[in-house]
């Protein structure tokens, strides 16, 4: 088994940054890709960024891109999303999620780790 626990949310005003954080414990080797969602008020959960583990190479959703960074640090066992620029739209629970199953990065489902959510409101 993989936890994963977030941190980093919080409420800012638009235009700005935030850095979220996934740190990673339990079996974390079993995890080839690590991604982040989020899902605003009243959507569905929706497929933000992912990363290989072994390579690092990105796969970001078109909307995002040039925006939102995704990172990791192997040795820390943590996965980070840099958020630039924030809008309203923005305002979402963010995940952290985890694919212990072998996938092409573009594939944005079959994740069976995730964490429980860290809220981020941006205000307008």
């Amino acid at each position: 088994q993989v936890q994963l626990v977030e941190s980093g949310g919080g409420l800012l005003q638009a235009g700005g940054s935030l850095r979220l954080s996934c740190a990673a414990s339990g079996r974390t080797f079993d995890t080839y890709t690590m991604a982040w969602f989020r899902q605003g008020p009243g959507k569905e959960r929706e497929f933000v960024a992912a990363l290989s583990r072994s390579d690092g190479s990105t796969y970001y959703t078109d909307n995002l891109k040039g925006r939102f960074t995704i990172s990791r640090d192997n040795a820390k066992n943590t996965v980070d999303l840099q958020m630039n620029s924030l809008k309203p739209e923005d305002t979402a629970v963010y995940y952290c999620a985890g694919r212990n199953v072998i996938m092409a990065l573009t594939t944005r489902g079959g994740y069976n780790y995730w964490g429980q959510g860290t809220q981020v409101i941006v205000s307008s």
